[in-house]
């Protein structure tokens, strides 16, 4: 009978999450998000500033927002004020808002690369992939949040998704309002995914003093 070697016992007991930060990632606070914001612009850096506004903005998973289509954001050649999107996920279709900056930080992104109404809104540089991976975009917000100064283990693109939806939940308490906007089909799934009952119970127990 053979015994496992050192090498194997430490391979077979070690815990998969060994080193890893388990749970929600957080979503960015307004002041985050203008950090980042104005990082990229004195870095003029206009993809990731184009792809950080959509982020926020569309309240996108990660596997739809680098799947977009030029077409789905503009028209006649220019950015739309709403876009819809039929989502990978449920194949249900999400509706949303580009604000003024985020039109103008994709306008000045796609006029940079001069492309009409057609193709990808972040291509890959790779000839093998059309677009950008979502572990490619994944490196790309663990970039943004380490130069907002910020622990990267404790974010990630469901940061981005989550970002707008919490402050919205945050200013008018309307969870239907974040439901559609997230394209969820359960407000159930919508509490969870904001951790509204956390955050409300954590709220309540700041306000006793004893």
């Amino acid at each position: 009978m053979l015994l496992p070697s050192s090498s194997d016992t430490n391979r077979i007991t070690r815990p998969w999450n060994k080193g890893c930060l388990l749970g929600q990632k957080r979503p960015l606070r307004p002041k985050d998000v203008w950090t980042i914001r104005v990082r990229l612009q004195i870095e003029s850096r206009k993809r990731d500033l184009a792809m950080f506004n959509l982020a926020i903005d569309s309240k996108l998973r990660g596997c739809d927002l680098v799947r977009l289509q030029v077409n789905d954001v503009c028209a006649g050649g220019r950015v739309r004020d709403r876009a819809v999107v039929i989502q990978k996920k449920t194949g249900r279709s999400v509706q949303f808002e580009l604000t003024e900056q985020t039109r103008l930080s994709v306008q000045e992104w796609l006029d940079r690369r001069g492309v009409a109404n057609s193709g990808y809104v972040f291509p890959s540089r790779s000839a093998k992939h059309p677009h950008i991976s979502t572990r490619q975009y994944a490196r790309i917000v663990k970039k943004w949040v380490a130069s907002a100064g910020l622990d990267s283990s404790a974010y990630g693109t469901h940061s981005m998704r989550r970002t707008k939806a919490a402050q919205i939940y945050k200013k008018t308490g309307n969870l239907r309002a974040v439901q559609l906007l997230l394209g969820h089909t359960k407000l159930e799934s919508t509490v969870r995914y904001l951790g509204i009952e956390v955050d409300d119970a954590l709220s309540i127990s700041e306000q006793v003093e004893l």
